[in-house]
C-alpha cells in the first residue's frame, strides 16, 4: 500500500495548482484527483472534503515551519506573517470562503487563537483571548486580501505590538 503521506501531498499539489486558476468554490473533487491521477475513492480515503484539504496543506506546512522556529510566540507569529505572504494567492482565495468547515475557521481556532494564547498570558479572560483572536484573524484576512499588501515584516512589526504586550 501507498505511503499515505505521499497520497496526500500529491492530491496537495494538485489542489494548489487548481487554485492558481480558479477560486475555492468553483473546484471539484474529481478536478483534484484528475490532477494527479488518483480517483474519488482515494481522495475520500483521506480528506472529508476539500476543506479538510486547505487545513491539512495548512497544518502541516505551518507544523514543519514552527517545528523549526522554536516555542516563542513571536517567532511563531513572524514566522506565519512570512509563510502566508509567501503563499498569500492560494491562502488569499481561502480565507475568502466563511462558514463551518471553512479554512477561516479552522484558522482562527487552531492557528491564531493558539498564537494569542500564547502571548497574551496577561489577559485572563476569554472575552480577551476571543476578542484579540477575531481581530488578528480579520487583519490578516484584510491584508492578504489587499490588491497591493504590504511586505509580511511590515505587516508583522504593526501586528506584533498589538499582541505582543
Amino acid at each position: 500500500m501507498a505511503d499515505s503521506g505521499i497520497t496526500k501531498r500529491a492530491l496537495a499539489a494538485s489542489f494548489k495548482d487548481l487554485m492558481r486558476e480558479k477560486p475555492f468554490l468553483k473546484i471539484g473533487i474529481a478536478e483534484i484527483c484528475e490532477g494527479c491521477d488518483m480517483n474519488r475513492k482515494s481522495f475520500y480515503y483521506h480528506f472529508k472534503d476539500k476543506y479538510a484539504l486547505v487545513n491539512w496543506i495548512f497544518d502541516t506546512e505551518t507544523g514543519l515551519l514552527f517545528r523549526s522556529c522554536g516555542d516563542r510566540a513571536e517567532d511563531r507569529l513572524a514566522e506565519l506573517c512570512a509563510y502566508l505572504w509567501q503563499n498569500r494567492d492560494f491562502y488569499r482565495k481561502a480565507l475568502r470562503v466563511e462558514g463551518q468547515n471553512s479554512f477561516a475557521w479552522h484558522f482562527r481556532d487552531n492557528c491564531v487563537r493558539g498564537l494569542v494564547v500564547k502571548i497574551s498570558r496577561s489577559y485572563s479572560s476569554a472575552f480577551c483571548t476571543d476578542f484579540l483572536t477575531d481581530a488578528a484573524v480579520c487583519a490578516v484576512k484584510r491584508w492578504l486580501c489587499e490588491k497591493d499588501p504590504v511586505h509580511h515584516t511590515d505587516f508583522f512589526k504593526k501586528l506584533c505590538p498589538l499582541l505582543c504586550r
